[in-house]
């Protein structure tokens, strides 16, 4: 990682605390509250999060290249998916209750690969970041519709994992649609008009998914934040951990510096918010599940940028 993109990406943390901070502010004062922030959530995931998975991918050009290293990310995001399952397992067995060790292992394996992961690849990767993490979000979203309900259905009758709901939800399809539409560029030219529009709306999830985690922040105590060692140890896990054990795995494997790079990266970022949405949806310890994601995004804003930096320095040896 040049020190033009470990810059960049410290400004984009910049921007990302500022952006917490802000939401954080509306949730104080009233102007985010329980309803804005739902319908918020419900914008970016229905509409906004298919469209930056699309964006991503139609608007690089399709060469053998490029082809080939999206399907690797998608084969890299499949294979670190499934570590960190595995390891997310036995890291939550000392959590007692059985909502919290649930939210508290979804909240491991799962980053936010999409609405801070985005910004975060183009930064280490300009031009191609987005676009890698468009194939790697694939392998999320097939593990968080198998895996990641598996887990949330333990000890309950009512949370049923079907076939339909792991080929066809708001994460796979647009990925789908944007990889056929990626591939047909080699006969077809993807009209402007429809690059302008998907830009648009993928410009609106970052700024919006990352407000609503500042609000969710605001709903929580300083003591529920910073006096529940269950945060700790699942920050450390999340955030510390995990990345530096895909760097070390990446690297001793001989991947090439680019993939480790990216999959520390990726490792290394906050619980997917999407836990939030499955805990209110299902009544799973949801305020445990806000508090997860809070205080992971709050942390990744100082941890981030130290374990690129202890990653480079390893791809360096």
């Amino acid at each position: 990682m040049s020190d033009a993109s470990f810059s960049s990406l410290i400004s984009i943390m910049i921007v990302l605390f500022m952006l917490l901070a802000t939401g954080f502010f509306a949730r104080k004062t009233g102007i985010i509250d329980d309803a804005a922030s739902k319908r918020l959530s419900k914008l970016i995931v229905n509409i906004g999060q298919p469209m930056m998975i699309v964006h991503a991918l139609i608007k690089v050009e399709n060469t053998p290249e490029n082809t080939k290293s999206g399907f690797i990310m998608l084969g890299l995001g499949l294979a670190l998916h499934l570590l960190c399952s595995v390891l997310a397992f036995f890291a939550a067995k000392p959590i007692k209750d059985l909502d919290e060790r649930k939210v508290s292992e979804f909240a491991m394996i799962f980053s936010n690969a999409g609405f801070i992961g985005f910004p975060t690849y183009e930064s280490i990767f300009p031009g191609k970041g987005q676009f890698w993490g468009s194939f790697f979000v694939i392998g999320f979203h097939i593990f968080v519709w198998t895996w990641g309900m598996m887990i949330l259905a333990r000890g309950r009758n009512d949370i049923k994992m079907t076939v339909k709901k792991v080929l066809f939800n708001l994460g796979t399809v647009p990925c789908f649609i944007g990889i056929l539409l990626y591939l047909a560029m080699r006969w077809i030219d993807i009209p402007d008009v429809l690059v302008t529009y998907t830009g648009y709306l993928n410009n609106l999830c970052t700024p919006i998914s990352v407000l609503i985690v500042g609000a969710l922040i605001a709903t929580r105590t300083p003591k529920q934040i910073f006096g529940d060692g269950k945060m700790y140890y699942i920050s450390l896990i999340r955030l510390v951990v995990f990345p530096l054990a895909v760097c070390l795995i990446l690297k001793l494997a001989g991947m090439p510096d680019y993939m480790v790079l990216f999959g520390t990266a990726t490792t290394a970022l906050p619980s997917a918010t999407n836990i939030t949405m499955f805990a209110e949806l299902y009544d799973i310890a949801p305020g445990y599940a806000a508090q997860t994601v809070g205080v992971t995004s709050l942390f990744t804003v100082v941890t981030l940028p130290c374990i690129m930096l202890l990653a480079n320095l390893i791809v360096g040896i």
